[in-house]
């Protein structure tokens, strides 16, 4: 028969076990916290010494940069194959955009009604046009998302190398 000295040891050796393996579990996360916060940063958009503005293509594939229309801050994503900046029509109003001429945006799923309005500031990363084309009536991506397309990109030059998308500034 065992003692009770020996159960109380036992129970004490059970616990030092539990905590090392909660230390050992918290360093882990840890550990692998500082990794993810490393990549997270690794991904984010960055300006460089030249004025270059480098977009890391996402876990998704696509390039995104935050920015704003009209003053209101947006996440983009990249569109080399749309025409125009577009917005939805929450974040037009958020933006305080003025109503645009009546036009047929042509999408990937067929036509829909939409709005042109001009002479918008768009702010991509660091870069600015003041003068873009904005089009209101982008659908099936969360408000505060939008499309940066060739209203913006070809102000600029756009060079895809293997992982990021470089937007250079034209002398």
């Amino acid at each position: 028969m065992s003692s009770p000295s020996h159960h109380k040891t036992a129970r004490l050796g059970a616990f030092a076990i539990a905590v090392v393996w909660l230390v050992v579990a918290g360093a882990l996360y840890l550990v692998f916290d500082q990794m993810e916060q490393k990549r997270q940063a690794s991904l984010k958009p960055y300006a460089l010494s030249s004025g270059d503005l480098v977009i890391p293509r996402q876990r998704d594939g696509h390039f995104h940069v935050d920015g704003e229309v009209n003053r209101q801050p947006v996440r983009f994503l990249v569109d080399t194959g749309a025409s125009h900046v577009s917005v939805s029509q929450a974040l037009a109003t958020q933006a305080g955009l003025p109503a645009g001429q009546i036009i047929t945006l042509h999408t990937a799923n067929g036509q829909r009604p939409g709005q042109l309005v001009r002479n918008v500031p768009v702010r991509a990363g660091h870069l600015v046009l003041n003068d873009a084309s904005v089009t209101v009536g982008l659908t099936g991506m969360p408000p505060e998302q939008a499309l940066l397309g060739q209203a913006f990109l070809k102000h600029f030059d756009v060079e895809i190398r293997r992982d990021e998308m470089l937007l250079r500034q034209r002398p």
